[in-house]
């Protein structure tokens, strides 16, 4: 005797159109019994001559389950069974697992994989994905995010942050991140060869990597090593955790905007995917990270801070633009100004004086503005109650008593006079 939930699940591969043996490949059921069951139509599901049977805990669900898979066909069935658990589901998790195993559409086998499992404290990987998004704040709008991702491969915890730009100074500042919150370095980081990390090869044939990126693994004592050209499989353990943020994170969710999307995803990361067992290890991630960074190497001291220099010119409102974005200066700064980009941080320098000093924004056309940098013209006395700020920043006019303008209202009243 099958459950309800087995037998709707016979009926849904039948309509489907596959066949009796497949069906009763899929199901795990002898074939005279799906044909037994696919025969009775309507009627399924029937449990005999028991009155007091109870109906699967899964049927309530199916449909939903049925019209989530529709609409998104890579969600996980794990993500799906934390979604009906939600809406009241104590059933198990291999039940829906099966379930969504029956309806999903027909994959081709895929060929063995060679596994390469690392020790603790050997090996990170890190790499980009491409994400399209239409943030709720934006209605209409689709942008292109990249997903920056750091993995560790023996206990494979990962580090994931949403980012607007695949530039060199975004790169430096997520590893940097990343180590911050791993509480340690891995010996050895592995690339997939993309510009910002391999320039090309010599004319031996060896990687050439980018000067930048070398001087931060200096910095942070650890060996950048590119993989092989076609070889994306070497860098399995960061291209599956992108496949699974998509899947089990990414879709069928809404954003307000960029920081809402992080913030989703830090509490996703904190709650699901670095506490599960994971599947291949099965252990429980954060244990097997609390063990990995015994064995990882130390934070330096001291952040890391290379300068990528560059000369800009400042515009009639006073402001420096630097990757889509612009950073205020004082009054009166030179027009031709020279600009350091650390990893985090835009600096900016007139005459070999540091003027100005602004955290890295995300994002394009947004505006960092220091009112310290809006002095106004210098005044002959110091205003009696403060400076207000009318028109565009930097237009001041002077506050004055009101018994001021009476004086002058009065002054001019008598020269009027005949």
């Amino acid at each position: 005797m099958i459950r309800l939930g087995e037998a709707m699940m016979i009926l849904e591969l039948h309509r489907q159109g596959l066949s009796v043996t497949a069906i009763a490949r899929r199901t795990g059921r002898d074939p005279k019994t799906v044909r037994k069951y696919i025969e009775r139509g309507v009627e399924v599901p029937v449990y005999g001559p028991r009155t007091t049977g109870r109906p699967s805990k899964i049927a309530p669900y199916l449909e939903f389950l049925r019209e989530r898979v529709t609409a998104f066909p890579e969600l996980t069935a794990s993500r799906l069974t934390r979604e009906i658990r939600e809406m009241g589901y104590a059933g198990a998790y291999t039940a829906v697992k099966r379930y969504l195993a029956a309806i999903r559409p027909e994959h081709d086998p895929k060929p063995y994989e060679i596994r390469f499992e690392t020790k603790a404290g050997i090996q990170g990987q890190v790499d980009f994905a491409r994400f399209v998004v239409e943030f709720t704040d934006e209605p209409g709008t689709t942008r292109i995010v990249w997903l920056f991702s750091m993995v560790l491969g023996y206990s494979r915890f990962i580090f994931a942050r949403y980012v607007l730009h695949q530039d060199l100074q975004t790169l430096l500042r997520c590893h940097m991140q990343a180590f911050e919150a791993l509480g340690g370095v891995p010996i050895e980081i592995l690339y997939d060869r993309m510009k910002t990390a391999v320039t090309g090869e010599d004319d031996q044939g060896h990687i050439v990597y980018n000067r930048s990126l070398l001087a931060l693994a200096k910095h942070y004592r650890f060996q950048p090593r590119a993989c092989r050209p076609y070889r994306a499989k070497t860098k399995g353990k960061v291209e599956r955790p992108f496949r699974y943020i998509r899947e089990d994170f990414f879709l069928a969710r809404s954003f307000r905007n960029m920081e809402d999307l992080n913030a989703q995803l830090v509490d996703w990361l904190d709650t699901v995917a670095n506490v599960r067992v994971h599947g291949t290890t099965q252990r429980v991630v954060a244990e097997a990270l609390a063990e990995e960074q015994e064995e990882l190497q130390r934070l330096p001291e001291h952040r890391f801070a290379a300068v990528l220099k560059l000369e800009r010119r400042v515009t009639h409102d006073g402001f420096v633009a630097v990757g889509g974005n612009f950073y205020s200066v004082p009054d009166r700064t030179r027009r031709i100004v020279e600009v350091e980009q650390l990893p985090d941080l835009v600096r900016i320098v007139d005459r070999g004086v540091i003027v100005a000093e602004h955290p890295v924004l995300e994002g394009r056309r947004q505006y960092r503005i220091d009112r310290r940098h809006r002095t106004g013209r210098p005044q002959p006395r110091a205003p009696e109650r403060g400076v207000a700020t009318l028109g565009r920043i930097g237009d001041h006019v002077p506050l004055r008593s009101l018994a001021i303008y009476e004086a002058i209202g009065a002054s001019l009243a008598m020269e009027s006079r005949p």
